[in-house]
């Protein structure tokens, strides 16, 4: 697999990323993990407008959904071919409503699934082309799933936006990679189910024995260099902030 961490930034885009969305690939497949604010721009760099084969929402906050709207024009309005065909965008229950009511002035209530398959996730386990996905409900305010997905015997962990919960634990249990949020500092912010901060992220990594962390989701107001120390101080494996364009194969 190959990851590439289209955007990083928690909340609100920072001047050097775009809110969460990482682009993984397998077997000549492309499915792009959230696209949040400022990502559509960014996805141009890694990858072309129609070259994805399926989206995967963890929730439907904005930072994690809302340049689907814009991507909606790109398949919607496309100058050359005529419409897209419709592509799968997997997503709590409401996206196609939420979506619908963001952009606002549609050609008609149905637009969205003209260009979008919706399909509704649920706790359970599915493919999407080459990927043996597994989803859990984790700790957020409105409705979010992490995600385990696998391929050729190598696995992804995502948390999404999530609290300390048991659900991250059972999706990142012995996983290759764990991209994990921590939007929060230790001793600062204290707000249960809501996000991680740097060491909770490193705790979760070392009671599941994952193979290396990656720390995502990081607000432009929080010190990334204090969540990776403290991650660092929980996780006796390799640890490192996401970098918006940073490579991974898994």
């Amino acid at each position: 697999m190959k990851l590439t961490v289209v955007g990083c930034s928690g909340s609100f885009p920072s001047a050097e990323s775009a809110c969460s969305s990482y682009l993984l690939e397998a077997d000549g497949f492309r499915l792009l993990l959230d696209m949040g604010n400022g990502a559509l721009g960014e996805l141009q760099r890694h990858c072309g407008l129609y070259d994805l084969d399926a989206v995967l929402l963890s929730h439907l906050h904005a930072d994690h959904c809302i340049d689907l709207c814009g991507y909606f024009v790109v398949r919607y309005y496309r100058p050359d071919g005529g419409r897209c065909a419709p592509m799968p965008v997997y997503g709590p229950a409401g996206t196609e409503r939420r979506l619908t009511a963001a952009h606002a002035d549609l050609p008609s209530e149905k637009a969205m699934s003209e260009v979008f398959d919706f399909r509704t996730l649920t706790p359970g386990t599915f493919t999407i082309g080459p990927f043996a996905i597994r989803t859990e409900l984790v700790s957020h305010p409105v409705e979010a799933f992490g995600f385990r997905i696998e391929h050729d015997g190598k696995s992804l962990t995502y948390s999404g936006d999530t609290g300390t919960c048991e659900a991250l634990h059972t999706l990142a249990d012995g996983t290759d990679f764990f991209l994990c949020e921590a939007s929060f500092t230790h001793g600062k912010e204290d707000i249960p189910d809501l996000h991680l901060n740097g060491r909770e992220a490193g705790e979760h990594a070392e009671r599941a024995g994952a193979g290396r962390l990656v720390l995502t989701h990081i607000p432009p107001w929080t010190d990334p260099g204090i969540n990776l120390r403290d991650a660092q101080d929980a996780f006796g494996g390799p640890v490192e902030v996401a970098k918006a364009g940073a490579v991974y194969e898994i």
